[in-house]
């Protein structure tokens, strides 16, 4: 199964760099990356504040000190609260989808291989577990 994710992460990246044709200049991929990010915040903000199918009811996360790190999880919220509607979820997953585009294209004008770093990143995360939490 990790081939084949490798595989389909490689042929995306390759069929963005095929079809990077307005957004050639890494300033310009840059910026599409950011606005991207920015057009899911605003997705989700709207998901909450106009559709109203999701909430945020966020407060400081407690759990008790003598809590392992791998017990921390079962105390952690989210702070969401409902589930994204139909509507709702197809925009935010076509923002999302549009913020990879914008990352694989940045991946190819700066000559890296999103499945390597998503492969190196996979490492680091099986190594070192708990302790890769920043």
């Amino acid at each position: 199964m990790e081939n084949r994710n490798d595989e389909v992460v490689c042929l995306f990246q390759d069929k963005v760099s095929e079809l990077l044709l307005k957004h050639r200049s890494v300033l310009d991929s840059l910026s599409k990356f950011t606005e991207s990010a920015t057009r899911i915040n605003r997705a989700v903000s709207k998901a909450v504040t106009g559709c109203g199918c999701i909430s945020i009811n966020a407060k400081k996360q407690q759990f008790p000190a003598e809590a392992s790190l791998e017990d921390c999880r079962k105390y952690m919220d989210s702070h969401l609260e409902g589930f994204l509607c139909e509507s709702c979820r197809e925009r935010i997953e076509e923002e999302i989808g549009n913020q990879l585009f914008y990352l694989s294209a940045l991946c190819h004008l700066l000559d890296f291989k999103l499945e390597d770093i998503m492969r190196k990143e996979y490492g680091k995360l099986k190594a070192l577990g708990f302790f890769h939490l920043s």
